[in-house]
C-alpha cells in the first residue's frame, strides 16, 4: 500500500497497521502509553478533575509517537487515521492482555480508583 492510497475500511486498515507496529518494543510502548491513558482517565473521572484529560492524551499519545520516531521510523497512523488508529490500539491492547498483565492493569486501576487526596 502507498502513502498516496486511502484505506476505505477497518479492515484494510488493521493489516497496515501492523505492519507500521512489527517491533516488539514498539507494541509494548503502546501497551504502557494505552494503559496509562486508561489509568489518568480513571483518575479523571474519579477525581471528578477535567483538567486531567489533557495528560491522559499526553500519557497516551507521546509514548506511542516517541516509539514510532526512535524505533519503527515511521509517521504513526494517528495523524490520517485518528478513529481507525485509536480503535487499533485498542485492540492491539486487548490482544496483548494476559492473565498476569490483567491482574496488573486491573491492580493499577483499582489503585487509582481508590486513592484519597
Amino acid at each position: 500500500m502507498t502513502s498516496e492510497q486511502k484505506i476505505s475500511s477497518f479492515a484494510e486498515f488493521w493489516p497496515h497497521y501492523l505492519r507500521e507496529h512489527s517491533k516488539p518494543w514498539t507494541r509494548r510502548l503502546h501497551f504502557v502509553a494505552t494503559t496509562l491513558a486508561f489509568g489518568v482517565l480513571v483518575a479523571a473521572l474519579h477525581l471528578r478533575k477535567l483538567e486531567l484529560v489533557p495528560l491522559a492524551l499526553l500519557a497516551g499519545y507521546g509514548p506511542a509517537w516517541i516509539s514510532h520516531g526512535w524505533i519503527e521510523k515511521n509517521r504513526p497512523l494517528t495523524f490520517r487515521y485518528p478513529v481507525w488508529s485509536l480503535l487499533a490500539d485498542l485492540r492491539m491492547w486487548l490482544a496483548m492482555l494476559s492473565w498476569p498483565v490483567l491482574i496488573l492493569v486491573i491492580g493499577f486501576f483499582l489503585a487509582i480508583a481508590f486513592y484519597r487526596v
